[in-house]
């Protein structure tokens, strides 16, 4: 049984089933369902817990059925729960989780609560994870997007008895808000926890955010092609800044964005040859947001400017392997940031 996360707490009240699969990537939302189940299944008298962490090819899976399969001597029912951060859980795992998802079903005495990080296509279909989905309730942890982060921060501070001032200014201050922890959802949590310390209930002006709130963000090298796709240029410039700064390597950040140009020409050509636009985008394998931006460029994008792209991005290539390349400049992160630009304008171009 899936359950969209905004569906927990409503589906905690009405009753608690005997397995639960949280997986994702996002630390602060998935430790928090987690709390929020552990607390259901304290209210209904799970006093009991036994935690394993799965680490290693040669994990001893026979103590997590018997703990699975004990009764507590000191309580009628317990919590088991059991972390795979790698997703992987081997051979042994895949027949042990099996097991136990099939005797939870009939076991009022122990809610087993599986945590995993973001799983693949294949890693969903696999035999214990469809075991797990069948028998119990699965929770897809889904990170928030930078287009929703605002949102989530007015929620956060409205749940502490805080909010911005309505208006623009109100939303000048979530979206600085949202520049500065983008991408570190636990940090945002932290500031937003600061801000109830640091200042009583009621209102929150821009000075006091501005003030308060420190750049925490981090930035996905993955995400940096929907900032361009967009048109958002000045959050092309700030995420370029960040990844240079965290570290990353140009030439990552590189194939991020030519995979892009290579995509858009490819789709083009594709339409000129007489594929109409949605079978042009399933053969190159492009979907969800991406297919967005794609169908509202595409239509702006001429044959001339691709094939402008397509040259910047081969210069650019040859720039961070070493290579000199006349009127570009040499500093990697620089010629990378005039062709994101140079990207990012089209997509700007097909927001009007």
């Amino acid at each position: 049984m899936h359950l969209a996360l905004n569906q927990l707490a409503a589906h905690l009240q009405k009753n608690l089933r005997p397995l639960y699969t949280l997986h994702g990537d996002e630390a602060l939302l998935q430790q928090e369902a987690a709390d929020a189940i552990r607390a259901a299944a304290r209210a209904q008298g799970y006093t009991e817990r036994s935690s394993f962490t799965v680490a290693g090819a040669h994990f001893d899976w026979s103590a997590v059925l018997a703990a699975g399969g004990a009764q507590s001597l000191f309580a009628d029912k317990q919590i088991l729960e059991i972390r795979v951060p790698s997703g992987k859980p081997g051979k042994d795992g895949s027949v042990a989780l099996q097991q136990l998802a099939q005797a939870a079903a009939g076991n009022d005495s122990t809610l087993v609560l599986v945590l995993l990080p973001r799983l693949d296509k294949a890693t969903k279909t696999g035999a214990w994870f469809s075991a797990l989905d069948s028998h119990g309730v699965s929770l897809h942890i889904e990170p928030i997007e930078r287009g929703a982060l605002p949102q989530w921060i007015a929620q956060r501070l409205h749940a502490q008895g805080q909010r911005v001032l309505a208006g623009e200014e109100g939303q000048r201050t979530l979206a600085f808000f949202a520049d500065r922890v983008e991408g570190n959802l636990l940090a945002a949590h932290q500031e937003i926890q600061k801000l109830a310390l640091l200042y009583p209930p009621g209102e929150l002006g821009w000075a006091q955010v501005e003030s308060a709130v420190l750049n925490v963000a981090r930035y996905d090298v993955f995400k940096l092609s929907d900032a361009v796709l967009s048109g958002q240029l000045l959050r092309v410039q700030r995420m370029l800044d960040g990844l240079q700064a965290e570290g990353e390597a140009a030439v990552l950040v590189h194939w991020a964005l030519a995979e892009d140009i290579r995509a858009l020409k490819r789709v083009k050509d594709a339409i000129n040859a007489g594929r109409p636009l949605p079978m042009a985008l399933r053969e190159n394998r492009i979907w969800g947001n991406k297919e967005r931006h794609y169908e509202r460029l595409l239509p702006h994008a001429s044959d001339a400017a691709l094939a402008r792209l397509l040259q910047s991005a081969h210069w650019v290539d040859g720039i961070v392997k070493g290579l000199k390349v006349p009127d570009w400049p040499q500093e990697p992160w620089q010629a990378l940031q005039r062709l994101a630009l140079q990207l990012g304008k089209l997509g700007l171009a097909g927001r009007v």
